[in-house]
């Protein structure tokens, strides 16, 4: 009966097709922009992710996401060094600042400062030059990727080219000299990220009075780290977070003021629509076109259960193919996708969901279609 029922669907070339190609454009839709939602998400804790070199970020508690620039007294470091617990804790500058390029070109840019001992939090991958090259004289740190992009010299009387490792660049009205380019993971945020020591930093940045932006504390073997953030918060005021929470609150913020979810939700739902309309519509129209093959295997003495196996055979052969079409297509466009730097990224979950979403289709399908064929009455044959 399975083979029958597969002869039945794959003879009518044009419902197997239009079933097909709506299932899988739903299934290419729902794991496509759910994997681009989930890129997107993921790139605003990037530079969390590169800087994963403590136990807890220790920041004001106004400051509502990473880039959310909230600055602190300095005396706030000894007072959270001075916390049991606390093994050490360096402070990290991270501020918008104004570039000149020496092509005159302006443009904003984050600075970051590091603790000029130890260097802690720093770029994740040099490419020119090593990190103690931060050390010299004016030194900075730019992007590769920047170097070639949002940095480069469009201006340049001998023509376009890249910030290279030895220019010269105006950082708030200060020289401050290219002594080495890096690698990062791609940024949510799109100002480009300079890279200095923490005492040139707040020399370079905007006089103000607060020039503490972040505490980067680690726990002493063998400490709660969570009670260790809340004694800190207790006895500063301060918020103090591990990586993983800081990044989810940054993706939260995000999310929550930009609309990014409400966008890509309204796409993944249309796949969703789509997929049951395109599946109900097709696969009834299939079984009314057919209402006399089914009325006929009734007669012969096929009983409702049997035809329901066969109508789901159908739906599920149908939904297998259509979804792994659409999933492969999805996979495909993510790898086009990434080679022009769009974000994409599928974990496990996104084909699970996927799956679940055809299954929806095809179960919607095959039950306005079992409806009609349980009504069949095998005399309709001889009419």
């Amino acid at each position: 009966m399975n083979y029958i029922a597969l002869k039945m669907l794959i003879g009518d070339r044009m419902k197997y097709l239009s079933l097909i190609a709506g299932l899988s454009f739903a299934s290419l839709l729902i794991t496509q922009q759910a994997s681009i939602f989930t890129g997107y998400s993921l790139r605003t804790g990037s530079w969390l992710r590169d800087t994963d070199v403590a136990d807890l970020w220790v920041f004001d508690e106004q400051a509502e996401f990473s880039d959310d620039f909230k600055l602190m007294l300095d005396t706030s470091l000894n007072r959270v060094r001075g916390i049991p617990g606390v093994q050490w804790a360096q402070p990290m500058y991270k501020n918008f600042v104004n570039v000149i390029l020496p092509d005159g070109t302006s443009t904003n840019t984050r600075m970051v400062g590091l603790d000029a001992t130890t260097l802690l939090g720093g770029p994740p991958e040099m490419v020119e030059g090593e990190l103690r090259d931060l050390r010299r004289d004016r030194a900075v740190f730019i992007n590769v990727a920047d170097a070639s992009d949002s940095l480069s010299l469009k201006r340049n009387p001998g023509g376009a080219r890249p910030l290279r490792v030895g220019d010269r660049i105006s950082v708030n009205d200060h020289e401050a000299i290219v002594a080495g380019t890096y690698k990062c993971t791609k940024e949510f945020f799109w100002e480009p990220v300079i890279y200095t020591t923490f005492s040139r930093a707040t020399f370079m940045g905007p006089k103000v009075r607060r020039s503490l932006t972040y505490v980067l504390v680690k726990a002493q073997p063998g400490s709660n780290i969570t009670e260790l953030a809340r004694r800190i918060h207790d006895k500063t005021g301060l918020a103090a977070l591990t990586r993983p929470q800081f990044e989810w609150q940054t993706m939260l913020w995000i999310i929550r003021k930009t609309g990014i979810l409400v966008n890509f939700g309204i796409t993944i739902a249309l796949g969703v629509v789509i997929g049951l309309l395109a599946a109900g519509q097709t696969f009834f129209n299939f079984i009314l076109d057919n209402t006399r093959h089914f009325a006929a295997l009734k007669a012969m003495g096929a009983s409702g259960l049997t035809l329901m196996r066969m109508v789901l055979v159908q739906v599920s052969f149908v939904g297998l193919i259509g979804y792994g079409i659409g999933l492969g297509g999805a996979c495909l466009t993510g790898l086009a996708f990434q080679r022009v730097g769009l974000a994409f990224m599928m974990p496990w979950q996104i084909p699970l969901v996927g799956a679940a979403a055809i299954v929806l289709c095809c179960s919607f399908a095959g039950f306005i279609s079992m409806i009609r064929v349980l009504r069949l009455e095998p005399a309709i044959v001889f009419k």
